[in-house]
């Protein structure tokens, strides 16, 4: 099978989205205290979510919903509070956790839900995700004439950028954990749950007063 986009088109998205994603932010924070706090498995689920809401916004572009878009924009809303409770709760529980005995299966199956619906909350409520992938992303490519492969293409190519982009972060967050000695852990923990309830602040701070807050 062919694709109808040309080596500079591709290009030009996959360096723009690497860029992007390895630009300091939210979902930034949120890879690197999640596995600074529970490992880098944590950081594979946590960057998971964040490629899934990617992807569901590529398709939106692609799929020409920008009707949609405008219609279901209260929900963005609504998930920016949901979310932004969700993570200042997950937060509470890091602190708490530091007096608790880690790990059975279930509660790793659990952290691992977490993490991963910490990057889709994120992303899902991420304006400037929205203004990317709806506004700017139609810059780089002709959405009406893309076929099912070049979508394929496309969300292989997000895929790729983002998902390598925050790995890269969650790496290195889970290797300093590792290197730390193991009296830290508290430390970490304590950290991790702050960046996790400043996150949710912000977010519900940005979805009370969105002009407010860039």
């Amino acid at each position: 099978m062919q694709t109808s986009l040309t080596l500079t088109s591709i290009g030009a998205l996959f360096g723009t989205m690497v860029v992007l994603a390895l630009v300091p932010s939210v979902s930034v924070l949120a890879v690197s205290a999640r596995a600074a706090a529970s490992g880098f498995r944590h950081g594979v689920f946590t960057t998971l979510g964040i490629v899934v809401g990617d992807i569901f916004f590529i398709l939106v572009a692609i799929l020409g919903l920008a009707v949609l878009a405008e219609a279901i924009g209260g929900l963005f809303v609504l998930v920016k509070y949901l979310g932004g409770a969700y993570l200042i709760g997950l937060g509470i529980a890091l602190w708490r956790s530091k007096s608790k005995p880690v790990a059975t299966k279930g509660m790793a199956e659990a952290s691992l839900l977490s993490s991963f619906l910490t990057g889709l909350f994120i992303t899902l409520g991420d304006q400037k995700a929205i203004l990317f992938y709806l506004v700017f992303f139609p810059a780089f490519l002709d959405l009406s004439a893309l076929s099912v492969f070049d979508t394929i293409v496309v969300v292989t190519i997000a895929t790729v950028a983002v998902g390598g982009a925050k790995l890269v972060y969650a790496f290195m967050a889970a290797k300093s954990r590792v290197l730390v000695h193991s009296g830290t852990s508290r430390g970490i923990h304590i950290a991790a749950g702050g960046v996790m309830i400043a996150v949710g602040i912000f977010m519900l701070v940005q979805a009370y007063s969105p002009g407010v807050v860039p």
